[in-house]
């Protein structure tokens, strides 16, 4: 039933393109620590390579998944075929976090029609691609993305969003550094 693939082919590329939604899952180095699963929409997600992909990484009330990938990089992207015949994917790999601002997040920025709200640009190399049955997961119809968090990132504007930032992004729940901010 399951098998795992050496490269994101045309088909693999094909089946993610139709997907709606990714889970992103990461954990710190403690045995102590919270395990992070998060997720995302609004056409994120972007394959760079045969082993190489990346997401746009939106504000939010915490910064979890940029924590965890400074301190250790390890990182997972799970999706699931909510429509069609059953199926889910895992693409393991190490990834990295690069803020708005940076050369990195402006040069993978041309991937992506919105960043109104982006804090970082997630881009993981790929270590292990696997899928799995699904049988179990529940058949959903897709209705239409939430503008939730492009109407508050708008709201605030650059600035209001900058200050959010640093007020709930500097440090994940275990206290790990996050996000940077020139003092």
């Amino acid at each position: 039933m399951a098998k795992v693939f050496e490269t994101i082919d045309d088909s693999i590329r094909e089946w993610i393109n139709n997907q709606k939604m990714f889970f992103v899952a990461s954990a710190p180095l403690s045995g102590d620590g919270m395990v992070n699963c998060s997720p995302k929409g609004l056409d994120t997600f972007r394959i760079l390579g045969p082993r190489k992909i990346a997401y746009l990484d939106y504000t939010g009330s915490g910064a979890e998944t940029i924590a965890h990938l400074r301190e250790n990089g390890r990182i997972v992207i799970m999706m699931c075929a909510f429509e069609g015949r059953p199926r889910i994917m895992r693409f393991h790999g190490v990834g990295k976090a690069h803020e708005t601002g940076s050369k990195e997040f402006e040069s993978l920025s041309r991937h992506f029609d919105n960043l109104t709200g982006a804090r970082a640009m997630i881009v993981i190399e790929v270590h292990r691609i696997g899928d799995s049955c699904g049988y179990a997961v529940p058949r959903y119809q897709y209705v239409d993305n939430r503008d939730g968090l492009n109407k508050w990132a708008e709201q605030k504007g650059e600035e209001g969003i900058t200050r959010y930032q640093r007020e709930k992004n500097r440090v994940s729940l275990d206290g790990l550094p996050a996000m940077h901010f020139p003092d």
